[in-house]
C-alpha cells in the first residue's frame, strides 16, 4: 500500500485524487437526501500468485445498474467505465492486501430529492481491517430489533441505495445501545428478514436455510454465493420464510455479506446458538468462501477478476 488510509487515493469524477481533495457540493441531492446507489466490492489478495482478485465484479455491476434504474438515475457510466475506474484506483494505491471497495453513483449539482442527475461516481478502496467493528468480529451476539425491515411496498431493499441504510442504522444503534454486536430485522409480516447490511442463514438438521428474496431482503451477491457453495458441497439448501422462534432453536446461524464475509452468530436475544462457537457447517462454508474469493477454487474461477 503506497499511501496511509487518511491520504489514500480515490477515483472521483474521472480523476484519481487524494481523498481529502474530493469535494461534493453540500447542497447536492446526495448530501441532503442520500440520493445515491452503491456497491461494496470485496477484493482478496492471493499471496501464492501475488495477485489481487475482485470478487464477482460483473454481478456487482449488474446490481449497481439495476439499482440506478429502479431509483431512476440518469447514469452516463458503463460497466467498462466502472471496471476501469476500480482497477485504476487500486493500482494507484498499490494495494497488496484484502480490500473493501465502495463504488458509488451519486446525484451531484443543485437539484432536489426528485432529480435524476447529474450523476457522478466515486470509487474508494479501503483495507478490510479498517471497516466497521461488527465486520471484524469472530462471532456475534445478536438481538431482534424492535424496528421492522423496509419492504418493496415502501422503500425496496432490492435497491442498494444510501438512504435505505438509515433503516439499518436504527436497528444497529438499538443493538449497540443494549449491549449487542448487531441485530436482525423482522419484516412487516413479522418473519425473519436480514441484518443491517448482511443476509442471514440458519442451519437446522443439516439443511442450510435462508429467507426468500421476497421476505424483504437485499438481492445479495454473498447470499447467492453461499447458496451455490453449499449446493456444490452437497448440503440441502432451502429458501423459505423463517419464524422468529426458529432463531432460538436452530443448530447454527450466521450473517453474511461483502463486508461481513460469513460470521457466525453465537446468540440471539441471549438464547445460545448451538455450542456458542462457530458451527461445523458454518466453518466449512466460510473456508469454501475464502478459497473462492482468492481464486483458489477452479470450479468458481470465473467469479474472480485479476487486478494486476
Amino acid at each position: 500500500m503506497k499511501y496511509d488510509v487518511a491520504n489514500r487515493r480515490i477515483w472521483f469524477k474521472g480523476k484519481i485524487l487524494n481523498v481529502n481533495d474530493a469535494k461534493v457540493n453540500i447542497l447536492a441531492p446526495t448530501s441532503q437526501f442520500g440520493l445515491n446507489v452503491f456497491e461494496g466490492i470485496p477484493c482478496y489478495w492471493n499471496d501464492e500468485e501475488k495477485q489481487l482478485y475482485a470478487f464477482r465484479l460483473e454481478d456487482h455491476y449488474n446490481r449497481l445498474i439495476r439499482s440506478a434504474k429502479l431509483i431512476q438515475l440518469d447514469c452516463k457510466y458503463t460497466k467498462e467505465d466502472f471496471k476501469k475506474a476500480l482497477i485504476d484506483v487500486i493500482k494507484a494505491n498499490e494495494y497488496d492486501e484484502n480490500l473493501s471497495v465502495r463504488q458509488t453513483l451519486f446525484v451531484d449539482g443543485f437539484g432536489s430529492w426528485g432529480s435524476e442527475g447529474p450523476v457522478e461516481m466515486f470509487v474508494a478502496p479501503i483495507s478490510r481491517g479498517r471497516t466497521s467493528t461488527e465486520y471484524n468480529k469472530k462471532g456475534l451476539n445478536v438481538c431482534v430489533t424492535s424496528w421492522r425491515r423496509i419492504s418493496d411496498e415502501n422503500l425496496s431493499p432490492r435497491i442498494k441505495c444510501g438512504a435505505n441504510y438509515i433503516n439499518s442504522r436504527v436497528g444497529q444503534r438499538e443493538a449497540l445501545r443494549n449491549g449487542y454486536d448487531t441485530c436482525l430485522f423482522l419484516n412487516e409480516a413479522g418473519k425473519v428478514a436480514e441484518g443491517p447490511g448482511s443476509c442471514f442463514f440458519i442451519i437446522k438438521d443439516g439443511a442450510v436455510i435462508t429467507p426468500m428474496l421476497t421476505d424483504s431482503v437485499l438481492e445479495s451477491i454473498t447470499r447467492d454465493t453461499v447458496i451455490l457453495l453449499a449446493k456444490d458441497k452437497g448440503y440441502k439448501v432451502v429458501e423459505r420464510t423463517i419464524d422468529r422462534t426458529e432463531l432460538y432453536t436452530c443448530d447454527e446461524a450466521f450473517l453474511c455479506g461483502s463486508a461481513m464475509e460469513i460470521t457466525p452468530v453465537l446468540s440471539i436475544d441471549k438464547y445460545i446458538i448451538g455450542t456458542e462457537d462457530t458451527g461445523v457447517i458454518t466453518k466449512d462454508l466460510h473456508l469454501a468462501y475464502l478459497d473462492a474469493v482468492r481464486g483458489k477454487s477452479e470450479e468458481f474461477k470465473d467469479w474472480v477478476t485479476p487486478i494486476y
